[in-house]
């Protein structure tokens, strides 16, 4: 019986441990969520940065 309890501690972690990560993760999609304007400046300020650094 012994063997059955530590395999229920140990799946018990492992849920705990991807519970914690997808909250993680959603909080980040959240925090990195853009407005449409927001994501075309960024573009813009991206493309000009590349185009400075062409020989």
């Amino acid at each position: 019986m012994a063997v059955a309890w530590w395999k229920w501690v140990g799946l018990a972690g492992v849920v705990g441990v991807a519970a914690t990560g997808a909250a993680v993760a959603r909080q980040e999609r959240q925090r990195r969520a853009y407005t449409p304007d927001e994501v075309r400046d960024r573009l813009h300020e991206r493309l000009a940065e590349a185009e400075r650094e062409q020989p």
